[in-house]
């Protein structure tokens, strides 16, 4: 099997592998406790569900691909770099992402998510829950949609914009479990912006703090105003 042939296959199980989490996790764990309602326990097993796909792709790229997992190699930055880097990206995100969600509301007259909704009542005061949620989208979804899925999508098509396009509609993709167009623009358009910055920078742990801080801050954020007006912000 050709390198690019593992790397096909290598993306294809962690994309399956994060959508039947994100479709079914909820589903099997009903199944199990006999309940239907989604509690922060369910949602702490479903986080721990989406680290067990890291494992599985870290040990494909182990076992079949036989090459370091981050195919870019870190490169290294001074603090200032990181800190102007992840306040940028914040901002970037935050503008971008608050005008496309007013603009979607606008052409598709769409209500807001109702499993949004309901997490943030789950969310409400849970601040390890808080925590431990933001921490898996930041160090999970960059390693496995920017670190892993990026570069082996450019490497295979020789060219670097398939990979930063590609990655980014998967993310928004994944995304769509929560029921509105613009949970899937919004985080499209932030993959984008952080494929962009990891294809030009190649600093994989920026874009993870990156996620983190703007998870966290808009959960955070939650606790003391409206949930509805974070929805262009949250890519759990």
């Amino acid at each position: 099997m050709s390198l690019n042939a593992k790397y096909s296959l290598g993306i294809l199980l962690t994309f399956v592998l994060l959508a039947l989490v994100m479709i079914h996790i909820f589903p099997f764990i009903n199944a199990i406790k006999g309940t239907t309602d989604i509690t922060a326990e369910k949602f702490f097993y479903s986080r721990i569900a989406i680290w067990l796909v890291l494992i599985i792709t870290i040990l494909y790229n182990f076992v079949i691909e036989k090459n370091p997992f981050l195919v870019w190699k870190d490169k290294k930055y001074s603090s200032l770099f990181y800190i102007g880097s992840v306040i940028c990206l914040y901002f970037i995100c935050l503008i971008g992402g608050n005008f496309l969600n007013v603009l979607v509301r606008i052409l598709t007259h769409e209500k807001f998510s109702d499993k949004l909704l309901h997490l943030s009542l789950i969310f409400k005061n849970n601040y390890l829950l808080i925590i431990f949620t933001c921490l898996t989208a930041g160090v999970v979804e960059e390693l496995l949609m920017r670190g892993y899925i990026q570069p082996r999508i450019e490497k295979m098509y020789n060219n670097p914009y398939f990979g930063i396009l590609i990655s980014a509609i998967l993310f928004g993709i994944l995304h769509s479990t929560y029921g509105t167009v613009g949970q899937v623009v919004v985080p499209f358009f932030i993959g984008i912006v952080f494929a962009v910055f990891y294809k030009l920078y190649s600093n994989i742990k920026i874009l993870i703090i990156s996620h983190f801080m703007y998870d966290f801050v808009s959960l955070m954020i939650m606790n003391f105003i409206d949930i509805k007006h974070l929805s262009a912000f949250l890519t759990l």
